[in-house]
């Protein structure tokens, strides 16, 4: 048999092994595959091809989350598909009439997500486009007026009558937080899931205020992140989740106190908490909000199975100790700048059976306190970015954790020596951040991957941006190690002044075939790697090219991104 016919490309002459497969067969098998594994697996031969757009004509869910496509590659996808119902979407490079492309209304499922140039009249088409949708999700930037929005979201919120889980996040401008305030009377009486953000501290603190003292507040269980507006008797909320965000300083009479979380103990179905307290480039507390406060909402609230918490420079090791060991069902507890919390609350008494857990920048937390944490077995989620006490000891603890996936260290004090613990250890890490470890160096990245321990077949992400010591020398090591391992690295993070022009030809094609997101920073050096970078994009379609210095897949800094930078090679 030759080589066309057994590979099902034998020019329409029906002898292949494939084409002696039913199709059904065939197209049930495609249809369990990722997109860009089916895409790969249409350029085999026709029949896959044939196949592999049977497939996508029939899918009814699509998820664009994992790259941020551009209007070319959306729509080439996109064409084929005529039967969507649930659509998830990395706006980052994409405008207003892209996403037009796709409304209808058959979708019952909308994920817009870092719609960084998106504008508010997309609220709008969606109210226009699609009446049955349930579910809605839009993360936009603020760019445009807080009028030009609540016309839109009214238009939308009237429209879209039968919707169920609403969330709508605007980054990027204090002026919107005061958007939702009049709008929110008109949400639908559907809607059991409402997650709203930003909102001005005022309007929160008006919502915990009229709170009932009551068994039943609230029916069944929901998600509670400050809220800002009373509720209305038609709603059956299950879960709520109005972050106050980026927001105007307040008056001590309007902040959250003790009494507030004291009302929200009211709501006994409560499973899941989240108080953040932020403002852009600026660090706010909760002033009034001390370990008493804590003491109330733990001994009414102990059926919380997630809490987050930051911006509460009053609580101390009490306050937080208090949620962790009454809230035995815990699984997700994340802690923000906490000025007061130390190793104190994790050394008194047993932990709940943790699977994500994240202090970021608590500088009082050492390396006694992680091997305290990695005393739960079922961690799969360790973030401590910015507690810079932490040092190599607790390492060897911590990568014996069979199911831990994330890692982030980054701004601690570890070593070459901590990631030669790392490279040795059992923990199937799959996303590691070393970012603003100062002493680590290009031969900690060697030693990284060449312990011998899971992490040298498990990593996708790595983050070592802002280290003095990483050079060109460690961009070597790891593209070596990985051909050798035949590894694939989706995102990599490289904001690093010891690099040349020279280590970002090791970023071109074929090196590196599984990236998807790359960040570089924006440097002196990076404006003379421009033609470069020119290449790298158009070589890689699907690639996100990061240069304004953000986390790993842009989380942090998305709002800041225009769609028209793209075509600039900028970002």
């Amino acid at each position: 048999m030759n080589k066309r016919a057994a590979n099902g490309s034998g020019g329409g002459e029906g002898c292949g092994l494939l084409e002696r497969l039913p199709n059904s067969i065939i197209n049930e098998i495609l249809g369990k595959l990722e997109l860009e594994t089916l895409c790969s697996a249409a350029c085999v031969s026709r029949t896959l091809r044939s196949s592999a757009s049977q497939v996508l004509s029939s899918l009814t869910t699509l998820d664009l989350s994992s790259f941020s496509p551009d209007v070319q590659t959306l729509e080439h996808i996109l064409h084929r598909c005529s039967a969507l119902k649930r659509v998830t979407v990395d706006c980052l490079r994409l405008g207003d009439s892209s996403v037009r492309s796709f409304l209808g209304e058959q979708i019952e499922e909308l994920n817009l997500l870092k719609g960084s140039s998106l504008s508010y009249q997309v609220l709008f088409s969606i109210g226009r486009k699609c009446p049955n949708l349930r579910v809605l999700v839009v993360e936009l930037a603020g760019w445009d007026v807080p009028k030009i929005f609540t016309r839109c979201f009214m238009h939308m919120l009237n429209r879209c009558s039968y919707l169920e889980s609403l969330c709508i996040k605007i980054r990027g401008s204090e002026l919107d937080a005061s958007g939702f305030r009049s709008s929110v009377l008109s949400v639908p009486n559907t809607v059991k899931v409402l997650k709203l953000q930003p909102l001005l501290i005022e309007d929160a603190i008006g919502f915990i205020n009229d709170l009932p003292y009551g068994r039943n507040a609230l029916n069944d269980s929901f998600d509670l992140s400050i809220p800002f507006y009373p509720l209305s008797p038609r709603f059956t909320l299950q879960k709520l989740s109005l972050v106050v965000d980026a927001m105007l300083r307040a008056a001590a009479a309007k902040d959250l106190t003790n009494s507030g979380l004291q009302r929200l103990g009211s709501c006994q179905h409560l499973i899941a908490l989240s108080l953040i307290r932020s403002k852009l480039n600026c660090q706010v507390y909760f002033k009034a909000v001390n370990d008493m406060g804590m003491f109330l909402l733990s001994e009414s609230c102990k059926g919380l199975q997630a809490v987050r918490l930051g911006g509460f420079s009053k609580v101390s090791d009490a306050g937080f100790a208090a949620i962790l060991h009454s809230c035995r069902n815990l699984k997700k507890f994340e802690v923000r700048n906490a000025s007061l919390i130390s190793d104190l609350a994790f050394l008194n008494g047993a932990l709940p059976s943790l699977v994500d857990m994240k202090l970021w920048s608590c500088s009082l937390i050492t390396s006694e306190s992680v091997n305290e944490l990695a005393s739960s077995s079922d961690l799969e989620v360790l973030d401590l970015s910015g507690c810079r006490s932490i040092a190599d000891s607790c390492l060897s603890r911590v990568t014996s954790l069979h199911r831990l996936t994330t890692l982030n260290i980054g701004g601690s004090d570890i070593t070459d020596g901590g990631l030669a613990i790392i490279g040795r250890g059992n923990s199937p890490i799959t996303h590691l951040c070393l970012s603003c470890c100062k002493r680590v160096t290009d031969k900690g990245i060697a030693l990284l991957f060449s312990g011998g321990g899971k992490i040298r077949e498990k990593l996708l992400a790595l983050d070592v941006g802002y280290i003095p010591g990483i050079s060109d020398k460690a961009i070597s090591l790891l593209l070596n190690l990985l051909q050798v391992l035949q590894n694939s690295v989706l995102g990599i993070a490289i904001l690093c002044i010891g690099l040349s022009v020279k280590s970002y030809e090791l970023l071109k094609k074929p090196f590196f075939s599984g990236l998807k997101w790359l960040g570089v920073g924006r440097t002196q050096l990076t404006s003379k790697g421009m033609a470069i970078f020119t290449e790298i994009r158009e070589e890689r379609p699907w690639l996100t090219l990061c240069l304004g210095g953000c986390e790993m897949g842009c989380h942090d800094g998305w709002q800041f991104h225009r769609a028209d930078c793209y075509q600039e090679g900028l970002s």
